[in-house]
């Protein structure tokens, strides 16, 4: 075995004790520092300054001067009128306006531009869906017009040239084929069936002639009563109440009925 001598022994034991404080002081010092953040902050007393120390506020200006609050008082009656007069005001351009938003036609005026041109009426109440209507109702009854009436004046030539002495006007074959001779026609048959297509195509002509004239009446009457009821209540509330009711006595005798009460 080995000895180590007394020296030996002593600088093994310092060097170790050096070496297990600096560990110490190696682990001591984060705990140190968490103990430090983790350590609560105590407030610091704020001394009282005594009311006689603090300098009084000054006026301020006519400039600097901010109002905090205002404090309702008694208005005068000129101040009043003004305002009610202000209002009145306001209230004249709003109802004005809203009567310039609501457009309200002129019955009679929409009867005089329906009777100038028919549509003008309807133009005018706003009723512009209804324009092509009576357009096309007019054009429709304008060529069906002249359409009877030029077959009107083809048949009555040919009645006429069937009925007189003359061998040479002969209109009447020209509703046939070329090469249909006229003796192998019934001239009496041919003659009744002109005078009837005639007669056929000249009230067709005439009942035409009678609807543009009705159009016209109907775009006027139409132009008034749509002008007229603009802002007529249609809304779907409508309602019947049906109840039993007890009538007034008649000669002293009492009867019994029913009540029928309609809202619209």
């Amino acid at each position: 075995m080995k000895f180590l001598s007394k020296e030996r022994l002593s600088e093994g034991f310092l060097l170790k004790k050096g070496i297990a404080l600096a560990l110490c002081f190696i682990f001591l010092i984060p705990l140190a520092i968490f103990a430090d953040e983790n350590r609560p902050v105590r407030p610091v007393p704020v001394a009282e300054t005594p009311a006689d120390s603090i300098p009084s506020a000054e006026p301020l200006s006519d400039e600097n001067r901010i109002e905090e609050e205002i404090v309702p008082t008694a208005m005068p009656a000129d101040s009043l009128a003004m305002i009610a007069a202000a209002d009145s005001v306001a209230a004249r351009q709003t109802d004005r306006q809203f009567k310039k938003e609501l457009f309200t036609p002129d019955p009679t005026r929409a009867v005089w531009m329906s009777a100038l041109c028919p549509g003008l009426g309807q133009i005018y109440n706003r009723r512009y869906w209804k324009v092509p209507i009576v357009v096309g109702g007019y054009v429709g009854l304008v060529y069906a017009t002249s359409w009877n009436n030029r077959m009107l004046s083809d048949y009555t030539k040919a009645y006429s040239d069937i009925r007189d002495s003359d061998p040479n006007t002969k209109s009447y074959m020209d509703f046939y084929p070329p090469n249909t001779k006229e003796e192998d026609i019934d001239m009496q048959w041919l003659e009744r069936s002109l005078k009837s297509k005639k007669d056929f195509f000249r009230r067709n002509r005439d009942l035409c002639i009678i609807g543009m004239v009705g159009l016209y009446f109907l775009c006027m009457v139409d132009a008034y009563v749509d002008a007229s009821l603009m802002h007529f209540d249609i809304s779907p509330n409508l309602s019947m109440d049906v109840a039993p009711s007890m009538l007034e006595p008649a000669n002293s005798l009492s009867s019994v009925g029913v009540s029928c009460a309609f809202t619209f």
